[in-house]
């Protein structure tokens, strides 16, 4: 998994991606996530990292926030755009590893489905954290190896196929939030999907 690749890879999985990640079961688990109050107020700066076709988007009142949506893949970001050219949306092409955000910037940082899919989980993390204001929240709908347990083996046999498709599904939550940890706090860290492969998790910076 590199960003050229990963690139091209969402350059080609644009044209199906709502088909398979925006309907069905993960659809429903969308909007179990988004129904469930982490939007509090009005006017907050949200930053959704790694946007892709604009499927969470489609499930707030976009009109209540001043949000900021940033994706790697001009193809990916192109396919939200569309979805709401009549919004105040800012729509940025942007690496989630570096992003040109300033520090404390930010009330809410979303990032669905980008942490197993960025090189770098690490660096994408540390850059979540940097651009969140201080007491500000992260929601994480993402897929991890199993909370406390080693990857089953058939996983590790099937996991660097996965990643030519340009996500991983052995990335540790545990081991991420250990490296980050100075400045957050977990206030959930739920199943969600798939048997808990996929997870909600909610972070405050403190």
């Amino acid at each position: 998994m590199n960003k050229s690749w990963n690139k091209f890879i969402y350059k080609l999985g644009s044209v199906v991606y709502d088909k398979f990640f925006n309907s069905g079961k993960f659809l429903k688990a969308r909007k179990q996530i988004f129904r469930e109050g982490i939007f509090e107020g009005e006017h907050q700066s949200i930053l959704f990292v790694g946007v892709g076709t604009g499927a969470d988007l489609e499930l707030i009142d976009t009109n209540k926030f001043d949000i900021t949506a940033i994706d790697y893949s001009y193809a990916m970001l192109n396919k939200a755009r569309a979805k709401f050219k009549s919004t105040s949306i800012k729509f940025l092409n942007m690496d989630a590893q570096e992003m040109a955000f300033p520090a404390n910037h930010f009330d809410l940082v979303v990032a669905s489905l980008i942490l197993s899919v960025v090189p770098d989980e690490d660096k994408c993390m540390k850059e979540i954290v940097r651009v969140l204001k201080p007491n500000g929240k992260i929601l994480i709908f993402d897929k991890f190896s199993p909370k406390g347990k080693k990857l089953p083996i058939f996983k590790k046999f099937l996991r660097p196929f996965i990643q030519v498709l340009g996500t991983d599904i052995g990335r540790d939550f545990e081991r991420l939030y250990e490296n980050h940890n100075e400045n957050l706090s977990i206030k959930e860290n739920s199943p969600i999907l798939f048997n808990g492969m996929y997870r909600k998790i909610v972070l405050f910076k403190t």
